[in-house]
């Protein structure tokens, strides 16, 4: 299957893009279109409409790689802001309000991979996501990379350039404020 070249660094990857290879793409939506789909079904709470978005991300970073600037970020961070970006202009929309009344109100910060129905209550998850959102950013931002979106200690230490330590501290300090918040137990365990 084409998804499953392998491209040896980000800077392969987007150079591929950029040659307007359909195998990168194809790479760039079977690695990242679920961590993206969540960012944006946080926002728009609906699985139809944050299918489109997500698409319209992929087109938007095939149609607009030659503008991606690595010294300003990841091609992860980028892929981030659009659909943070595409998923608020959704929300401004007057059809958007117009069928969705309630309290459009909403974190970006930490994005989660929609659960599947026999995974997760869904009122549970809403109350856990009130509890992380009352972490400070960097720890949010970990635990999300950690717990929702399943990487190792390591890989959060290479992908956010921070010392493994850090990671290390700061995950657990975020798990014990959890815990103070909840009084529940967490699973701590990570791949190393």
């Amino acid at each position: 299957m084409a998804a499953d070249i392998l491209y040896n660094s980000e800077f392969d990857l987007v150079n591929a893009l950029k040659r307007k290879e359909k195998t990168a793409l194809e790479y760039l939506y079977k690695n990242y279109s679920k961590a993206v789909f969540g960012i944006i079904f946080k926002i728009l709470n609906s699985k139809e409409l944050s299918e489109e978005i997500l698409q319209d991300v992929f087109l938007k970073v095939w149609n607009n790689i030659s503008t991606y600037d690595s010294s300003k970020g990841r091609l992860y961070t980028w892929l981030v802001r659009i659909a943070q970006n595409l998923s608020i202009d959704t929300l401004r929309t007057k059809d958007f309000k117009k069928n969705n009344p309630k309290n459009l109100d909403f974190i970006n910060d930490v994005s989660y991979n929609e659960p599947s129905s026999d995974e997760v209550n869904p009122v549970e998850l809403e109350g856990l996501s009130n509890y992380i959102n009352k972490l400070d950013e960097k720890q949010r931002i970990l635990i999300d990379l950690a717990y929702f979106k399943g990487f190792s200690q390591k890989e959060i230490s290479d992908d956010l350039e921070i010392p493994i330590g850090t990671v290390k501290t700061r995950l657990r300090n975020a798990i014990l404020m959890l815990r103070k918040l909840t009084g529940k137990e967490f699973n701590t365990e990570l791949n190393n």
